[in-house]
């Protein structure tokens, strides 16, 4: 079971003005579940979106990025769970093109308008006749309400499904921010999310949304980490229907834009804290903090150090208080001139090093009550500057072994 995440409900997602999904049950990889999602966008939204940094990207994502270089005016979203259609070759990327065609002949739209996307088992043969076959069914249930039901098409290991919405006062405009989310195991991301998209109704300017989907990105989805593997599928997607009656948004600096940003931000993080939270079996949702370093990169070496070790993941799970491997981790995080004696350790309010040994105070007993707590923060300070950085994590139980270890089954 997720870490104090309740699934969401159908009436708390509010429906963008401009935007429809439909969802079907395509038998991609197994019959009667929701496993293909179309998101249908008015004309004139614009669109961003940041990938996977794997070298081994899928082809889905290989053809993200060349439909968005045309800037031929995104109008469709195609996901499909069950198929990752990764390590495919050149076969992959021509079901993935066969795929964009089918939906655009019945979109009337070209296929360059067409975004694909998948996620589920790499190197094996996307059924591409499944999802054109579904194709009609997913367009005839479009609807602006159905966010639930795509948060829930788009799931593959997760066990609820990942979905938020917000809004903003934008002079006399009540913008809204919907977005969901997919991932519970292979996360680290190196660009943004799993599978994630988040959608307004604001009216942004098409040359900055490229940085809005990499600020969401660097501040939500690139904070978080379940097992250190990047997959070769992530993708964050940012739409903007531009339907909002205030004047579009041209900076990030304005007062529209920083209102906005903020409310974009409480969704993105949301998600990607669920994300953690979800882990595959996990049953603790850790915060690492790292401040006083000398740059926001070194925290972020630190957090991922601790937050990635199985090690300390494996004593979060047994609520074992086994915290020389958190300072273990901090030394082998690859800072060189870092100096031992200036490190503060502390989980939630029990300061547990100082100056780089055991604090003098500390009571292992004050430390195993905070282990077995279900949230948990862990704060270490460098003591070397006044940057911070955080990360999400979960720790690493035996059923992330059984998941992964039958994955495929």
């Amino acid at each position: 079971m997720p870490v104090n995440l309740l699934p969401p409900k159908a009436e708390e997602l509010l429906p963008i003005d401009g935007i429809r999904i439909g969802v079907a049950q395509a038998g991609i990889r197994k019959a009667h579940r929701k496993d293909l999602m179309v998101m249908l966008l008015d004309e004139h939204a614009s669109i961003s979106g940041v990938f996977t940094q794997n070298r081994f990207c899928a082809a889905p994502v290989q053809i993200c990025r060349e439909h968005l270089a045309t800037r031929k005016g995104v109008r469709a979203l195609l996901v499909n769970t069950g198929n990752a259609n990764a390590g495919t070759g050149v076969d992959g990327l021509a079901r993935a093109r066969h795929t964009c065609v089918a939906l655009a002949d019945k979109l009337g739209i070209d296929p360059e308008q067409v975004l694909p996307f998948s996620t589920g088992v790499i190197m094996e043969t996307l059924p591409s006749e499944r999802v054109v076959a579904g194709l009609d069914a997913a367009i005839a249930n479009a609807s602006g309400n159905n966010w639930l039901n795509a948060a829930e098409s788009i799931m593959t290991t997760d066990t609820v499904a990942k979905a938020f919405s917000a809004q903003a006062t934008l002079g006399s405009s009540r913008v809204t921010v919907t977005g969901i989310s997919k991932g519970a195991g292979m996360i680290r991301p190196n660009m943004a999310t799993m599978l994630g998209y988040i959608a307004t109704d604001a009216c942004i300017d098409d040359a900055i949304m490229p940085e809005l989907a990499k600020l969401l990105a660097d501040q939500s989805f690139n904070r978080v980490t379940v097992d250190g593997d990047t997959s070769t599928n992530d993708s964050l997607v940012v739409i903007a229907s531009n339907k909002a009656s205030h004047a579009p948004i041209t900076s990030w600096s304005s007062e529209y834009g920083r209102v906005l940003i903020e409310a974009l931000l409480d969704v993105a993080k949301r998600l990607a804290q669920a994300i953690a939270r979800d882990g595959e079996g996990a049953t603790k949702f850790i915060t690492v903090m790292v401040d006083h370093g000398r740059s926001e990169e070194e925290c972020l070496k630190v957090a991922y150090a601790i937050a990635q070790s199985p090690l300390v993941k494996t004593a979060f799970f047994a609520s074992d208080p086994n915290l020389g491997r958190i300072l273990a981790a901090v030394g082998y995080a690859g800072i060189e001139d870092l100096d031992q004696q200036g490190i503060d350790l502390y989980l939630d309010d029990v300061h547990v090093a100082k100056s780089g040994g055991r604090h003098p105070d500390y009571l292992e007993l004050e430390g195993q009550r905070v282990m077995k707590q279900s949230e948990i923060t862990v704060r270490v300070s460098l003591g070397r500057g006044s940057f911070c950085q955080s990360v999400w994590t979960c720790d690493l139980s035996h059923d992330y072994v059984t998941i992964n270890a039958d994955y495929r089954s």
